[in-house]
């Protein structure tokens, strides 16, 4: 029981760490889409990871309830635009530390940053987890 604790715990440190690299890979590859405050670079960038993190597990799938006809309809093309939402809500908490400009160009970094994530997860995060509980 307690193993699994731990377990759970180092995921969600492992997610939160590997989703704030992606992050910032994406904020130096689009740098006039995404901006992090370079003062404090790593707590901003974190920050903002923290608060996209909980906007994922909560608005996240009531935005795409009330968007599935549209996703739907367009193939998954809309689907992009809720992660867009999610950070431009963190743009609005955040306000000066992080900030988000354009809607075309931040329409492929939504993309990029999924591709990030899910590589990330196959390749990284899941093969740690399997390690430690072996």
């Amino acid at each position: 029981m307690q193993n699994n604790k731990i377990i759970n715990l180092l995921g969600w440190l492992i997610h939160l760490i590997g989703y704030t690299l992606v992050l910032f890979i994406t904020s130096i590859l689009f740098k006039k889409t995404i901006y992090v405050d370079s003062s404090n670079f790593y707590i901003w960038g974190f920050l903002a990871i923290i608060i996209i993190f909980i906007l994922n597990r909560t608005v996240k799938p009531l935005l795409f309830w009330l968007t599935l006809p549209i996703t739907g309809i367009t193939l998954g093309l809309f689907y992009p635009v809720i992660n867009i939402i999610i950070l431009k809500i963190t743009d609005l908490i955040l306000f000066n530390h992080f900030q988000i400009k354009g809607i075309f160009s931040l329409f492929f970094a939504s993309i990029f940053i999924s591709v990030l994530n899910a590589l990330m997860d196959k390749l990284v995060v899941n093969k740690v987890i399997k390690g430690v509980t072996k």
